[in-house]
């Protein structure tokens, strides 16, 4: 993946830093504090909007550069002070960050490259454009079957979408405003996850059976809105489209397709709506958690 010189969901980092953020291509160091490299792994990182939670989380903090490696699920972050910093801010996020190994960067050591701020933003529009879409395909469609399958996917795709159109907004303003405009994602996050998981309790209590052709042809293609979301973020990194189909296949987000598209089999299998629902309980219950990190940012 394209490696990156400061938080893409804000200026504040490379506006205060005198070190790789603005310099050419090599390290100087900070005047009053040596600068760090520090690896950390990150199990529960695979997709490009728990990226974007991770620069939302490190916005203020004292970096210089980060390089996100999502198939790899590692972040490298050249900053100031301790690495015990970056690690307390991530912690809350929930995605099991460790410290991998940290070492202070010598005088004239290569930095990590400049990115392409246009790109990115356009790359960000793209991925926004995609999941909204998808929502309200998948929205429509989950409504007309009458499956909480399809509907607790489309309310993971919107809190996709919201992270993307918060990072999006960010860019340029403070701290203090990210954090305000991550919280009105988080609340309509946690509204989104109430929704689906409360659908999903109406339709096993009325017993309503869900059209698995329906679901099994949607789920299908939002798979391959996700595998595309994973392949442009891939190309734009300059890591090439070939990425292993052990982590596509591995992304929450494609796991969360297969598993409606799983639901539909069984449900034409058994005639039952019970893998619809249990489904949709589950997506619901993710996006109710992804909510809850995004609250507890500070």
């Amino acid at each position: 993946m394209r490696k990156e010189n400061h938080c893409a969901c804000s200026d504040v980092c490379a506006d205060r830093s005198s070190g790789i953020g603005s310099n050419e291509g090599t390290v100087t160091g900070h005047a009053e504090e040596p600068l760090f490299r520090s690896i950390f792994r990150v199990p529960g990182m695979d997709c490009p909007s728990e990226e974007q939670m991770i620069r939302l989380r490190l916005s203020d903090a004292p970096i210089d550069a980060i390089d996100f490696d999502l198939a790899g699920r590692t972040v490298v972050i050249d900053h100031a002070g301790g690495a015990a910093l970056i690690l307390e801010r991530l912690a809350p996020l929930g995605y099991g960050a460790e410290l991998h190994e940290s070492r202070a960067l010598r005088a004239g050591e290569a930095a990590i490259p400049a990115p392409d701020d246009a790109t990115e933003a356009r790359v960000l529009w793209i991925l926004l454009g995609i999941n909204a879409l998808m929502c309200v395909i998948e929205l429509a469609a989950g409504w007309w079957a009458r499956s909480a399958a399809l509907i607790a996917d489309a309310a993971d795709m919107l809190a996709d979408a919201a992270v993307y159109g918060v990072a999006l907004y960010a860019v340029g303003r403070d701290a203090a405003q990210e954090l305000s405009a991550a919280r009105i994602s988080g609340l309509l996050q946690l509204a989104l996850a109430v929704g689906a998981i409360s659908e999903t309790a109406r339709r096993v209590i009325s017993g309503s059976s869900a059209e698995e052709t329906v679901m099994i042809g949607i789920s299908l293609l939002a798979l391959a809105a996700n595998v595309l979301c994973l392949v442009l973020i891939s190309r734009h990194r300059h890591r090439g489209v070939h990425m292993r189909a052990s982590y596509i296949f591995s992304a929450n987000d494609v796991l969360a397709n297969l598993g409606v598209i799983l639901a539909g089999v069984l449900v034409a299998w058994t005639g039952s709506p019970l893998p619809d629902r249990i489904i949709g309980f589950i997506i619901g219950i993710m996006v109710l958690f992804g909510a809850i990190r995004i609250l507890r940012l500070r």
